[in-house]
């Protein structure tokens, strides 16, 4: 289906920028020299309007795709973006993306057949949120892959080449890689906030996964942040918009604004005076789209004399490079992707596709043996707040559609027949019980297993205009659960031997450890989609063996940590976080059992310039199949007085097995990845040994106090 009409053109059907043969800079050329300084203008908002005497239709440039289509039709509704870091599976992740856009193109094509040019429907997606998730204060850290770069920039190239397709001359759709840079909160001042970032924390945490989306990933956008660095507004910033991302990385798509982003030039940051010194402004320094209306004072900038109007043109051209990349110039079936059609919508694979991200992503941090459950017991008990709740599958920037699982439901539907199971609510999400008659408690102990659904949901923790129970604009700065909620679990443990399962859903970070004492397993499932009442189910009993692992450190309390405010990496994260926290990075238990007997390097030697073969073996010594993440790190020698990270991940591969199978893995660590980042923020080589690391989690004490399988390791000497 194609987006431009051609039935009615009159005198355009020669028009160079209509005719797919020509060279694509040749007709954006020819387009733009058709426009009036007024049209050129509207064509660079994120709601494009149609100019009638070309024929050319509206065009809304924002949309949405981080866990599924969103914001639009009935779509698919994947894990949410944490969850789909959980699973530390790149090739799940181009796979979920891929399937993504295919339903785009399915709903694009859908609406334009029936004429409906409306926000949130173009082919432009405003994804993938590779942000770190550096402070689980942040409430759209849930919006991320974690808090580890390489991590960050596995998922997330592979996230933007599914979603943007393998087509040499065609995008099936266009990603964007947001917010650049330095970018995760306070959400209540980030219209105005400052992150200060050091060169090191620039090259080594924030910068790396954005330069691999673009330098690895193509990615055909990159949408600049709210915030400023290092003293420039993200919008208007020199040092990340030209002299990095156009000069270092030779960016070549177009760099959009977050959304009344260039309004904060004047009215948060306060670098110019007004509306129009803030649109010359941002198109000086090289943002391209503006989300907002800024941009409709560009005629006034040029009659001022404060820009050239072929500065306009110039930044015209590379935004309507991407309008031609996706084919909307090129009539009827021009792209491979115009005949896709609503059967590829939320179709049975795009669900067994959504079911088996939220099995990989869900992780199980407790198990006393409790887990699986056999599904034919007498009687089992479900309740706590968030059982029967949708909210608890989506998270935010979510599509919906009409068969979303239910945890509840799952579970029903799993059990046998000839077992019974109940269900009471019995707890409210943040706030105690009115009425104080509990019928809950008492009839939960007199079964066999007691399942309870808690956590927190996308009204405590997210986007500041959209979490409406939240006191912190989306920020969860009380890092506990609700109080009512751990009352209630203290409530149903009390002189009672039923085994508690506790079901934890939410986007980041919470304060679990009444949770882990009281309960005999705990099972986090993030926000799972659609089938996260099914996966949860086959998790349970048995079906499936839990293989997510955690995206992101689980301090003990927010003491551990620096001010939210801080941006420094020392003390942040897995990488520099010196305290015990309650759940390390890259944790997860399984049914299965592996073991790492050993790690063998290639060299003994770090050689200048060559890489290090790694191999691994892996053994499953368990009584049941299992998928393992096998992850490597390395951790170098501390130069006196610098900032070195504890322990650094440089690779993983998912394996399965069967009970009593081994497999080798193998990795190369190249002379990049062996490097460390200096406090200039340039790469060097290692001055001491280095420890290479290979296991199924971080390689710490805690992490097998928890049950974790003890790491391998050998090391590497300096040259």
């Amino acid at each position: 289906m194609a987006w431009l009409s051609l039935q009615n053109v009159q005198g355009q059907q020669q028009a160079l920028y209509l005719n797919p043969n020509q060279p694509l800079n040749a007709r954006v050329s020819d387009l733009i020299a058709k426009l009036t300084l007024e049209e050129k203008v509207s064509q660079m908002l994120d709601q494009s309007p149609a100019i009638q005497r070309l024929n050319i239709p509206a065009y809304s440039w924002w949309n949405e795709a981080l866990h599924g289509v969103g914001r639009s039709a009935p779509a698919t509704v994947f894990p949410q973006a944490i969850g789909l870091g959980a699973t530390f599976d790149d090739d799940l992740a181009l796979r979920e993306a891929t399937a993504i856009s295919d339903e785009a193109r399915a709903v694009y094509n859908a609406a334009i057949a029936k004429n409906h040019y409306v926000k949130y429907g173009g082919l432009t997606f405003w994804t993938p949120n590779i942000n770190i998730f550096r402070d689980p204060r942040w409430g759209r850290g849930q919006e991320t892959y974690g808090e580890d770069p390489t991590l960050t920039s596995r998922i997330g190239v592979a996230f933007v080449k599914g979603l943007q397709g393998n087509d040499p001359k065609y995008l099936k759709v266009a990603a964007c890689a947001k917010h650049y840079a330095v970018h995760s909160g306070p959400e209540k001042l980030r219209h105005e906030f400052n992150a200060q970032a050091s060169p090191q924390d620039l090259r080594e945490t924030y910068l790396p996964a954005f330069k691999a989306l673009v330098k690895e990933g193509n990615v055909e956008a990159v949408m600049c942040a709210y915030n400023s660095t290092n003293g420039e507004p993200c919008c208007g910033n020199t040092f990340l918009l030209q002299d990095v991302l156009r000069k270092e990385w030779k960016f070549r798509g177009h760099v959009v604004s977050d959304c009344g982003a260039l309004d904060d030039l004047y009215e948060g940051h306060k670098v110019v005076k007004n509306k129009t010194e803030a649109a010359a402004l941002a198109l000086q320094r090289g943002v391209e789209l503006n989300c907002g209306d800024t941009y409709t004072k560009l005629p006034d900038a040029v009659r001022q004399g404060l820009i050239k109007e072929s500065q306009i043109d110039s930044a015209l051209a590379i935004l309507l490079r991407t309008r031609f990349k996706l084919g909307l110039f090129d009539g009827q079936n021009a792209t491979p992707y115009d005949r896709l059609g609503p059967e590829v919508v939320n179709s049975t694979a795009h669900r067994a596709l959504a079911k088996e991200v939220a099995l990989k992503s869900m992780v199980l941090l407790k198990n006393n043996g409790v887990l699986p459950l056999r599904p034919d017991l007498g009687k089992y008990f479900v309740t706590g707040p968030n059982a029967t709740s949708v909210e608890a599958l989506l998270g935010n920037y979510y599509g919906v559609n009409g068969q979303m699982s239910t945890i509840l439901e799952g579970l029903v539907g799993a059990v046998q027949p000839g077992s019974q199971i109940e269900y009471k609510q019995g707890a409210l999400l943040d706030r105690p019980n009115i009425n104080p008659i509990d019928w809950t408690t008492g009839e939960a102990k007199q079964t066999n297993a007691i399942i309870v659904v808690m956590g927190i949901t996308g009204v405590l923790e997210g986007e500041e205009g959209e979490s409406i129970a939240s006191a912190h604009a989306g920020d969860r700065l009380d890092y506990n659960l609700p109080k009512n909620q751990i009352d209630f679990l203290k409530k149903l443990r009390q002189g009672s031997k039923t085994p508690i399962i506790a079901v934890v859903t939410g986007g980041s970070p919470m304060n679990l450890a009444e949770v882990h004492e009281l309960a005999d397993a705990v099972l986090l499932t993030w926000y799972p989609g659609e089938e996260g009442g099914n996966a949860v189910a086959d998790l349970i009993f048995g079906k499936a063996s839990p293989s997510g692992k955690l995206p992101i450190t689980f301090p003990k309390s927010l003491d551990q940590l620096p001010a939210y405010e801080s941006y420094g990496m020392k003390g942040r994260t897995y990488r520099y976080l010196e305290a015990e926290p309650m759940y390390p990075f890259g944790y997860g238990l399984s049914y299965a059992k592996f073991e790492y007997p050993s790690v063998k390097l290639s060299t003994k030697k770090i050689v200048k310039n060559k890489p290090v073969e790694v191999e691994a073996t892996i053994t499953n010594t368990g009584k049941m199949e299992g998928e393992e993440v096998v992850q490597l790190y390395l951790t170098h020698t501390a130069a006196k007085g610098s900032q070195t990270p504890l322990y650094a991940l440089k690779s993983f591969k998912r394996v399965k097995l069967q009970p009593g199978a081994s497999t080798t893995v193998k990795f190369t660590l190249t002379p990049e990845q062996l490097a460390l980042i200096n406090e200039k923020g340039e790469a060097v080589a290692p001055s001491g040994p280095v420890k290479v690391w290979v296991g199924g989690s971080l390689p710490t004490q805690r992490s097998q106090d928890l049950g974790a399988t003890k790491a391998a390791m050998a090391t590497l000497a300096a040259r």
